[in-house]
């Protein structure tokens, strides 16, 4: 539940004026929505190509169409007026219905507004289904807020047959409803919540030229259907949103939620321990997270948090990852959608490049490479994918990505590790790339290649007896036994070798100070027994530098000094915040539960992985949303509201945190790592 003012109550005077176009053009650019959301509806179905989310603290966010790669709205929202002109707060609660579907409830002071969420599966529009409850001379708006084609300037829109339509280059969008009033103006100049606050729409401008439009409708009567269709021409958009509404909301929500019935149906249900409702919203996540055009495509986030809200277009959580990508495959593995699963693959070594046989940083849903960068564990992961998959027919590819491997100057050095901004010898990193090498050998002996084979296992074999003396310290200051560090620059993890955190956070810092959890991944792979001591110490090390008790759980700080996530104050992270400013800090994430559970099964503690399942349904926002961080012991100095294990601001739902909620609730249930490769265990003997 949430308090915030969402909605405005004024005094309503509709008043007859004379129309012209809006002014104040282009108007002012808004950032996209906070990223903390509390849920998110697409259909099953491939004819709607639309996902919407819903805010925390009301209304729909982004809205996203033609693909799940770019919003083409930044919101949908509602503002009540009545007599007296008063703004004030309403409570806003998100209830989840039936098959990935949402109802919010706004209480304001006598009043109550209803609002139902859904998309339609045979068509692209988004239905809401609004019921107002409040004594007489209160009235309802919609205030819709397009970003077409991912980008919030540009568009232009107008009103046509009592609807409003808009649009920008290919895209176009309807608004359509029963309607007394409606009006195109320009966000924090002619738009509607601007020309409420006298409590009178004085402004019903029939259109507006191309800027940074938002566009509002009076809503007749105490109940309402909306209905915002998308399309390639505005005649297609608004006949979209018309044949939704002459469906009617009943039947598209009960059509909807089947198609979500259905696909729980062929999973294979959750897991003895786990949360019920989580598990299956945590497999609709992942399900929904995938490009309808582009099957495979499953992106970061449907979210933009913190300065990445500023990006046009969007920002990076709405493009496919190598690495994230085979934690929401694993997911799904989990789950039981091994098709899902399959996909995932194929388009990973869709976009596999050539002739070299590396992958993107991260693509576009179409497979366009965006950043530049190179991770030498978004090469080895789809390796490991294709043999926990089985798929003997990816040779070729696997060989590409094998040979980059064992080939790349330097390896397993690499120009960057899973948390973007550092090279260097990394334990995670390794892990993978062993993993990947010996997963890539039994393939290729599958395929006869025995050479390749061999020279694959002997790289593996030599990465594996090194990767202590390249990342453990002796001499670093939290133990007097050796510990994992983060990573190393030289490969000497005895030196005092200092670096740059990045994200904002310190600079020069001796390298035996930066650990994170993430060597637990030599475990998980089936690299190291657990047992090991540098392991368990490592642990104990984790825990003491990084761990943070809340009363919801135990989690960790993804690595030392670490600066990505809000500021101190709670205003969101920046990319220009200078090096050594510390201005900022990385919360807890909850996915480390899940890898910690992960390593506590393969140690044979059930009952401490059990923990870890809890904390992580615990860390849920409303709508039963995984983010990808929760407070820490230090929020916001003087708000309130920000209680350790609670979610930030942060990319909510976050793919990885669901994917790795489905892992561990399989893994416990089965009593073993399911994931973990049999040919790096038979190896190297776990």
């Amino acid at each position: 539940m949430s308090v915030l003012p969402v909605l405005m109550v004024t005094t309503i005077g509709l008043v007859p004026v004379h129309p012209a176009p809006a002014p104040g053009a282009p108007g002012v650019d808004q950032q996209y929505l906070p990223a903390d959301k509390s849920g998110l509806l697409t259909s099953r179905t491939p004819q709607s190509l639309v996902w919407a989310t819903v805010q925390r603290e009301g209304g729909l966010g982004e809205i996203f169409y033609p693909t799940i790669g770019g919003p083409s709205a930044r919101s949908l929202t509602f503002a009540v007026t009545a007599r007296g002109g008063l703004a004030e707060a309403a409570t806003v609660r998100t209830e989840q219905l039936d098959g990935l579907r949402f109802r919010q409830i706004f209480d304001g002071r006598g009043w109550r507004l209803t609002a139902d969420y859904t998309t339609d599966p045979v068509r692209s529009s988004v239905l809401v289904d609004l019921d107002l409850a409040a004594p007489r001379g209160y009235e309802l708006f919609a205030i819709y807020d397009p970003a077409l084609g991912n980008s919030r300037g540009g568009d232009a829109g107008r009103t046509v047959d009592g609807a409003l339509t808009a649009t920008d280059g290919d895209v176009s969008s309807a608004l359509a409803g029963a309607f007394t009033a409606t009006s195109s103006g320009f966000a924090g100049v002619s738009d509607g919540l601007t020309d409420l606050r006298d409590g009178r729409m004085d402004r019903r401008h029939p259109s507006a030229t191309a800027g940074y439009l938002v566009q509002t409708a009076a809503l007749r009567g105490r109940h309402s259907t909306l209905a915002l269709g998308f399309g390639d021409t505005e005649a297609a958009a608004l006949d979209t949103a018309r044949r939704s509404l002459r469906t009617g909301f009943g039947p598209v929500a009960r059509a909807y939620t089947a198609g979500w019935t259905g696909y729980l149906k062929g999973l294979t249900g959750p897991p003895r321990g786990a949360a019920p409702q989580l598990w299956a919203t945590s497999a609709m996540i992942l399900a929904a997270l995938e490009d309808k055009t582009h099957p495979g495509a499953y992106v970061a986030a449907p979210a933009s948090p913190w300065a990445f809200g500023t990006d046009d277009p969007s920002g990076p959580y709405h493009l496919v990852w190598s690495r994230d990508l085979y934690q929401i495959a694993t997911g799904l593995i989990a789950a039981g959608d091994r098709a899902g699963a399959h996909r995932a693959l194929d388009f990973l070594f869709g976009v596999q490049q050539r002739p070299d046989g590396s992958f993107p940083q991260n693509s576009q849903v179409d497979g366009t490479p965006v950043w530049g960068g190179l991770q030498l564990d978004e090469v080895a992961l789809p390796i490991v994918l294709a043999y926990q998959l089985g798929r003997a027919d990816t040779w070729p590819s696997v060989r590409r990505a094998a040979d980059f491997l064992a080939g790349y100057p330097g390896a397993p050095f690499t120009p960057q590790e899973r948390w973007e901004n550092q090279s260097g010898y990394s334990p995670n990193t390794i892990a993978t790339a062993i993993a990947g090498l010996v997963c890539a050998a039994s393939i290729a002996r599958g395929h006869g290649d025995t050479a390749s084979a061999e020279r694959y296992l002997t790289t593996a074999d030599s990465w594996r007896a090194r990767v202590k003396s390249w990342t453990v310290t002796t001499t670093g200051p939290y133990s007097d036994r050796p510990y994992f560090l983060r990573l190393t620059k030289d490969g000497n993890p005895d030196a005092g070798t200092a670096y740059d955190i990045g994200d904002g956070g310190p600079v020069g810092v001796d390298q035996r100070t930066v650990v994170d959890p993430s060597f637990i991944e030599l475990v998980r792979l089936g690299i190291l027994p657990p047992s090991d001591a540098d392991v368990v110490n490592s642990l104990a090390v984790v825990d003491a530098q990084l761990g943070v008790a809340t009363p919801r759980g135990f989690f960790w700080h993804r690595a030392s000094f670490d600066g990505f996530g809000e500021q101190l104050d709670g205003s969101q992270w920046e990319y220009d915040e200078p090096p050594g400013s510390r201005v900022s800090r990385g919360r807890a994430w909850p996915l480390l539960s899940g890898e910690r559970g992960e390593y506590e099964i393969a140690a044979g503690n059930l009952r401490a992985a059990r923990t870890r399942l809890a904390a992580m349904a615990r860390a849920t926002g409303p709508g039963g949303m995984l983010p990808e961080q929760v407070w820490d012991r230090t929020p916001p100095a003087g708000r309130p509201g920000f209680a350790p294990g609670t979610p930030t601001f942060s990319a909510t739902p976050l793919a990885w945190t669901h994917a790795e909620y489905l892992r561990l609730a399989r893994n416990l249930a089965e009593g073993r790592l399911v994931e973990t490769p049999a040919a790096v265990t038979e190896r190297y003997g776990r």
